[in-house]
């Protein structure tokens, strides 16, 4: 913005040194003209500042977003990794579908109930037999399967 200044010291410098005076119409019009471009200068020095300012802070706020979506997808991709795996179980009884946490599905100590008619859907191994019977094999001759 310097250059500006320079440009409107430099029009001031040619009025004096061409001897235009304030007491003839066009003197005083171009000595007018002058002192406005020199307030116009003033202002767009000013404006260039301000700018210059909230462009800083624009840049300052922009950096802290970023940090900030940075931790909240942080916390979302934790987050999907500790999502749960269901699967869907057709209850024998009522037919309604039961969503079944992946890992109580394998689980041997647990029952798996449905949560509408309250039957058991999975039998944990103990209610089925004790560690000595043929339920761990292939064997469709085992133990109480065919009573139930």
């Amino acid at each position: 913005m310097q250059h500006l200044y320079e440009r409107v010291a430099y029009l001031h410098g040619l009025a004096e040194g061409l001897g235009i005076s304030e007491e003839t119409k066009e003197g005083k019009l171009l000595t007018h003209i002058i002192d406005a471009l020199e307030d116009i200068v003033d202002a767009v020095v000013e404006l260039s500042e301000e700018q210059q300012e909230l462009s800083d802070y624009i840049e300052s706020v922009d950096e802290d977003l970023a940090d900030i979506e940075d931790e909240l997808y942080e916390e979302d991709e934790e987050d999907e990794d500790d999502d749960i795996e269901y699967l869907e179980v057709e209850c024998p009884e009522c037919g309604e579908e039961v969503a079944v946490d992946e890992d109580l599905l394998y689980d041997e100590d647990v029952d798996i109930i449905c949560p509408s008619c309250r039957e058991i859907v999975i039998a944990s191994h103990d209610d089925c037999c004790d560690d000595n019977c043929c339920c761990h094999e292939d064997d469709d001759d085992c133990c109480s399967h065919d009573e139930k």
